[in-house]
């Protein structure tokens, strides 16, 4: 059912203030930076405490949203991811679906893009919790593999950036790659969010028809190799373990998210 003239305005006027928060909190968490550097001498127990402090700010942010009335949200065996050393894939339907797993997920590390580390409002977050940006490939493998041998849980993006409604999912490699560097098992996430909102190259004041829905799963644990990895150095084989893993992932992603969207339809 559409909503209401009002209840739309209403929902414009609360994604503003949603918006407006985000942008303060990303500044109030960067200036923290200095500070942080000052009274926490340890890199590794600075970056543990930034990432307990973004996770918080999450939690109260979607909290915030939710009692606004901007979106809802309906969480379905989501406590798998409180484990450590998780390698957390999840398709990217939305702008804000990286904010609920920062939410559900404590400590989490995750690989983001270069200029979100140069953007003013999400900079001194990304810097303060050593998240993992994405512009230089052989670097990405290495952090990845030293975050999660310390027991973070990796959230990655297979897509590499946000989902084209009615357009079927496509995994780039980076994803898989790791995957088979690493001797964690991979987590699977779906993230269903009805009607479509904050998709790739959709301004904030794109206000919906009615109020989102998200709906996040977590499907059971999934590995990467499905033989013995290779002897040899050469990395011909592992590009090719590359290629299979990317298909299958996209194709395991595209049937579980089908299926998951027809459950939620009928319930």
């Amino acid at each position: 059912m559409l909503s209401s003239p009002l209840g739309r305005l209403w929902r414009g006027i609360a994604t503003a203030i949603s918006f407006l928060t985000f942008g303060l909190g990303g500044l109030l968490v960067g200036g923290m930076w200095p500070l942080l550097t000052l009274v926490v001498r340890r890199p590794e127990k600075r970056q543990k405490l930034a990432r307990s402090i973004i996770h918080h700010c999450m939690r109260g942010f979607v909290g915030l949203m939710r009692g606004l009335g901007v979106l809802d949200y309906r969480l379905h065996d989501c406590e798998r991811l409180q484990r450590p050393g998780l390698l957390v894939l999840a398709n990217h339907p939305t702008l804000i679906d990286v904010v609920f797993l920062l939410a559900l997920i404590p400590h989490a590390d995750c690989v983001v893009k270069g200029r979100l580390a140069r953007n003013p409002f999400t900079r001194g977050p990304i810097r303060a919790a050593g998240y993992i940006t994405n512009e230089e490939p052989q670097g990405v493998l290495e952090a990845a593999g030293a975050s999660l041998a310390r027991g973070n849980a990796l959230i990655l993006f297979p897509e590499g950036t946000r989902s084209v409604p009615g357009r079927a999912l496509k995994f780039r490699r980076g994803a898989a790659n790791i995957a088979l560097r690493t001797p964690s098992e991979i987590t699977p996430v779906l993230i269903d969010c009805q009607p479509s909102t904050l998709t790739k190259g959709e301004p904030w004041y794109h206000i919906p028809p009615r109020r989102v829905m998200l709906n996040i799963k977590v499907l059971p644990d999934m590995t990467a190799h499905v033989a013995p990895p290779p002897a040899t150095e050469d990395d011909v084989p592992l590009s090719r373990d590359a290629r299979q893993l990317t298909r299958r992932l996209a194709s395991d992603f595209a049937a579980e998210l089908a299926a998951f969207q027809q459950r939620i339809r009928e319930s």
